[in-house]
């Protein structure tokens, strides 16, 4: 697992703290056997906890952490359950552009031959709203009010929009 660098920026740490936390999952849910959404939901608590007994994270970061990487994760497998789809149009750019370590283990974890953990019961259901302020794993986004794209090349925080400071995205993918 990476080390988490010095606290320099509250914003980065979290950032940090998020991908740590999903490198944990990740490297888990490769020992695991059954692979279903409550034990994806249980290595998240694992993890989460883990971060909060090393005083890494408060109690109220982590459950937000928690919330942001499940809510990731469900993204990813609603997007990979779609026909024809690939991990860089989830991103919304080349897999390429992420540090290898992160890269390998998204692309271990997004596995199509694994993606039915990630299925929801509700597939019908719209996909997530990202908001400012908010930490999520790299990718495109767009602006719901007036389509600017901003893209997270790390995982961190989602700024306002650059082009009308309005603070709803969805993530997007280049078909």
């Amino acid at each position: 697992m990476s080390e988490l660098k010095p606290p320099h920026d509250p914003v980065e740490v979290l950032g940090q703290a998020y991908e740590k936390l999903f490198e944990a999952v990740a490297e888990e849910w490769k020992k695991v056997e059954e692979k279903s959404e409550p034990v994806l939901h249980d290595l998240i608590l694992k993890a989460k906890e883990e971060l909060l007994a090393a005083e890494e994270i408060t109690e109220e970061q982590g459950e937000k952490l928690a919330e942001y990487l499940e809510r990731d994760l469900r993204d990813l497998g609603q997007h990979l359950a779609e026909e024809g789809r690939e991990l860089k149009d989830w991103l919304g750019f080349e897999t390429a552009l992420l540090e290898d370590y992160f890269a390998s283990l998204l692309l271990s974890v997004a596995d199509k031959s694994e993606v039915e953990w990630l299925k929801l019961k509700m597939q019908a259901a719209e996909r997530p709203t990202y908001r400012t302020g908010e930490v999520a794993m790299p990718g495109t986004f767009e602006c719901v009010k007036c389509g600017e794209k901003i893209h997270l090349h790390k995982a961190g925080h989602i700024p306002p929009c650059p082009k009308c400071h309005h603070t709803e995205f969805k993530r997007i993918s280049y078909d």
